[in-house]
């Protein structure tokens, strides 16, 4: 990602917490940080990996030294968010689903709904938001899209993954699965 002038103007900007700049450098810097996460993230870990790198990004923009250096900062940014997300996805091994039936067969119904409350509760906002929009208001991919104004792709992982932390919860007991 080429630094220039507007673009230098944008990151100084930002720097100084001007919310505007911070969105537009945001929207200027989403193209490249996807790029960069294709080539580093493992294809279903994109849409996550750009967007967690763009919070940090928001989140810590004021921080960084020099705005030349932001092209390098954020390419860095992504690829800890791709190598994070890649050691999550190997840190369990994969249940048998007849194995995961008999553990939440033998819960009673009403501790599966307070582990499932919990579980739900326990999700990363951008996570929860989705899977409540598909499994409870049962809205197609297009439409939660629509409704968070983000584009499809940018949403279509995200029920899955979602429903995958959930199990591991309700398998694992894992108390914490939001992560950092």
């Amino acid at each position: 990602m080429g630094v220039g002038i507007d673009r230098t103007g944008l990151i100084q900007a930002a720097q100084t917490g001007d919310p505007a700049a911070i969105s537009g450098l945001l929207a200027v810097c989403q193209a490249d940080a996807r790029r960069y996460a294709w080539r580093h993230c493992q294809a279903s870990d994109v849409d996550d990996a750009v967007q967690e790198s763009l919070l940090v990004i928001a989140r810590k923009v004021r921080a960084l030294k020099a705005a030349a250096a932001f092209s390098s900062w954020l390419f860095t940014v992504i690829r800890r968010e791709c190598l994070r997300l890649q050691r999550a996805m190997f840190r369990h091994e994969p249940l048998d689903d007849e194995l995961a039936e008999r553990q939440l067969a033998s819960r009673s119904d009403g501790a599966l709904r307070i582990d499932l409350t919990h579980a739900l509760e326990s999700l990363p906002a951008h996570y929860l938001e989705v899977v409540l929009l598909r499994d409870f208001e049962e809205l197609t991919i297009a439409e939660i899209a629509e409704r968070l104004g983000e584009p499809p792709g940018a949403v279509k992982s995200r029920p899955h993954r979602a429903r995958a932390l959930v199990r591991e919860y309700l398998l694992g007991g894992d108390a914490t699965i939001a992560g950092p």
